[in-house]
């Protein structure tokens, strides 16, 4: 079945209008969004983008279409941040949350102030960073050279409420014992 999304694009629309557009956009017939994890622009301007992981759970609370957001995880955020945040979401709205995972944007991700990698570099630690945010969401126990010493819950989400989650072929193939399609 064709799905028709809309995309909420926090880089150029504030929160709040952006909350009653996607409002709006479910009214007008679509049955699904989805949104950026940017950080730029912050300028007087452009405006500035809104924190895409607090705006999910208002959209997802305002509406009842399944929401997905794109992120980066591994510079702006440590991938237990984001295994968390996943987690959270798909437990809140079982089966109407996803997240795709990419490599990343300089113009996002520069505000750390560590040095912008090679895009090969980021490729590898895109694929350390979903073996991790994996094996969290599964309610594995997680040591990890860069990311030592973090345990999850005694137990991940429950199965009926862990939320769809892809990487782009880079991140790919998954590890033994892991689902065989790109998004699990």
């Amino acid at each position: 079945m064709t799905s028709f999304g809309f995309h909420a694009s926090h880089e150029q629309i504030g929160p709040r209008a952006l909350l009653e557009a996607v409002m709006h956009a479910e009214r007008a017939g679509f049955d699904a969004a989805m949104c950026s994890d940017h950080f730029s622009p912050w300028s007087a301007r452009q405006g500035e983008s809104g924190f895409a992981w607090s705006w999910l759970g208002s959209a997802l609370q305002a509406t009842g279409m399944p929401f997905g957001v794109v992120n980066a995880p591994g510079q702006r955020y440590h991938p237990a941040i984001i295994a968390q945040a996943i987690g959270t979401l798909g437990a809140m709205y079982p089966g109407r949350f996803w997240a795709a995972l990419g490599t990343g944007e300089a113009s996002n991700e520069h505000i750390t102030g560590d040095p912008w990698p090679r895009k090969d570099v980021r490729a590898a630690r895109l694929r350390e960073c979903v073996d991790v945010i994996r094996a969290l969401l599964a309610g594995e126990e997680v040591s990890h050279d860069a990311w030592s010493g973090w345990t999850g819950p005694a137990s991940g989400p429950a199965p009926s409420s862990r939320p769809r989650w892809s990487a782009p072929p880079s991140a790919w193939p998954p590890p033994a014992g892991a689902p065989s399609g790109r998004t699990a």
